[in-house]
């Protein structure tokens, strides 16, 4: 649509200003849509030549929606990031619905919707706002988490202003629940964001990984095996399991990683133990980002699993880290954050903690909620740790932020480096409970941190134009100082990466979809770049 202020010049892109602004858009003008949409129950086609032009729609072709009567019948598209529903924001379509095409007595209105794309049950994450229409004409419509009024299916989510796991947006017409025949023509879909302008981190430059795509034992890069018993030669907390660096205990294999705890007689460090299990700790520390680690939990009562840090400095012997000559503080001086633990005999609750000297051992600092498939489905438990807080969230849904009011060192030990540790102890209830082996599965572990871009190097980034974006074979460069560049797929992983050739990047052999492409330049500055190819 040609019209006034509505019409949205097509852009996905990263701006780098003092607000962060997203905008996107589709006018259905190309056979090939921006957005990768697909239908429900329903018939789309997003190539449609507009049967209903006129001085309000003066656009050649629109999408096409047509309910022949399926129960819950929708269109929508998955977006590569989550919507920012915090700040100032708005989604707008044109839309026209045939009077002449409608059966039953369902509402005239239109839902958007917005869920979490990448569970198994999306649906049980949705907000929904729900406007009513007009037949036989084109109406502009808006729809606004912060002041329209939304519904939530579940009633205990937060208000969308407030989440961030919301990636995938579906558009039904007249309801759902019913068997009523609609034909409905919808144009000019855009979605404008604006954060707030509050102070906030921006997480968002790959920093570690370990993707788990090789098979055998652990990669010894990045990790240790911590197998060396306290003294007393009991594990902290009452466990009775020994600690070993075999193959049987952490596995790498299809793709994840195993940290498996089993019912067997073995003898180390003069000791016989009747379990085993695996405890990893990472050879890379860090201060202050943002923690992804995609997993599935053990089962049986007795079994511990935990996703954990602990500060570089503890004190502990054994430790890849104390053996490296950093152990110079007791814990709970160090600093414990508990990314995820979960009970056996408290299945599905899974929880996260801190352990500081004003709270530690039976912590009061601590949060969880109910994940009902913790041990059948893969789910992601993410921390977010800056200068002023720790949040801890499943699958984008928060359940626990520690922001004390007064920081020192008795409350916040959380202003140095600290490591990972993966493990699945073994508590004293397990025995008599029949246990044989179970296993936490890691798909994978990343950490974002902020990029280090300066003013004058953000000032620069503008000045790069990147055409033609969308790319369907070579993107051509604009800026003769580019030498090398890293490309990355929307989840962060690594796809390509070289010399920039005559300013151009092949991108044919790739598939569809969104990508980051990190430009580096003969000062070895670093640009950050969305590239869409179609």
């Amino acid at each position: 649509m040609k019209k006034k202020q509505h019409y949205t010049i097509l852009s996905l892109f990263l701006c780098f200003s003092l607000l962060a602004q997203t905008n996107i858009s589709e006018d259905f003008e190309s056979t090939t849509p921006n957005l990768s949409w697909f239908s429900d129950d329903c018939f789309m086609d997003t190539n449609f030549s507009n049967p209903y032009q006129n001085a309000d729609n003066n656009s050649g072709n629109v999408m096409r929606y047509e309910d022949i009567g399926g129960s819950f019948a929708n269109v929508g598209f998955n977006y590569p990031e989550t919507f920012n529903l915090s700040g100032t924001h708005e989604f707008s379509l044109w839309i026209y619905i045939d009077s002449s095409s409608l059966t039953g007595n369902a509402p005239n209105q239109i839902s958007l919707k917005l869920q979490n794309g990448d569970l198994v049950a999306p649906w049980s994450t949705q907000t929904e706002i729900i406007k009513p229409l007009n037949t036989d004409q084109w109406e502009y419509v808006t729809f606004d988490f912060s002041t329209d009024n939304y519904i939530n299916i579940d009633p205990s989510s937060p208000p969308p202003s407030q989440r961030n796991d919301l990636n995938r947006l579906l558009l039904q017409v007249n309801g759902e629940d019913n068997n009523a025949n609609v034909i409905a023509y919808i144009d000019n879909f855009s979605f404008t964001s604006e954060d707030d302008g509050t102070p906030g981190h921006n997480f968002t430059e790959l920093v570690w990984q370990d993707e788990f795509n090789y098979t055998g034992p652990v990669d010894d890069t990045k990790w240790f095996h911590q197998t060396q018993l306290p003294q007393g030669n009991s594990w902290f907390n009452g466990e009775i399991q020994h600690y070993t660096d075999r193959i049987d205990n952490a596995e790498v294999s299809n793709g994840t990683l195993k940290v498996r705890a089993k019912a067997e007689v073995y003898f180390d460090q003069g000791v016989t133990k009747n379990y085993t299990s695996a405890r990893l700790n990472s050879k890379y520390v860090f201060t202050y980002g943002k923690v992804d680690i995609r997993a599935k939990l053990p089962t049986g009562v007795g079994t511990w699993p935990a996703l954990w840090l602990l500060g570089q400095n503890i004190d502990e012997d054994g430790g890849y880290w104390d053996n490296q000559g950093f152990d110079t503080t007791p814990w709970p001086a160090c600093g414990e954050i508990d990314i995820m633990e979960h009970w056996g005999d408290n299945q599905n609750y899974v929880s996260s903690a801190l352990h500081t000297p004003s709270s530690f051992g039976g912590t009061v600092n601590t949060g969880g909620q109910i994940v009902p498939t913790a041990s059948t489905a893969f789910h992601v438990y993410t921390m977010i740790w800056t200068e002023d807080y720790i949040e801890f969230q499943v699958d984008g849904v928060t359940h626990y932020t520690y922001n004390p009011p007064v920081k020192d060192p008795n409350t916040w030990p959380f202003d140095a480096p600290q490591y990972f540790l993966f493990n699945v102890a073994i508590l004293p209830v397990i025995n008599g409970t029949g246990f044989t082996q179970s296993s936490m599965e890691v798909d994978y572990i990343r950490v974002y941190q902020e990029e280090n871009l300066s003013l004058n190097n953000q000032e620069e980034a503008t000045d790069i134009k990147l055409y033609p974006n969308p790319v369907k074979e070579i993107l051509n460069i604009n800026n003769a100082t580019i030498e090398n560049y890293k490309l990355y797929n929307n989840l962060g992983v690594l796809i390509k990466e070289g010399k920039v050739d005559a300013n151009q990047i092949n991108f044919s052999e790739l598939s569809s979809g969104v990508y980051i492409l990190k430009l580096h330049n003969i000062s070895n500055n670093t640009f950050t770049k969305k590239v869409i190819k179609i």
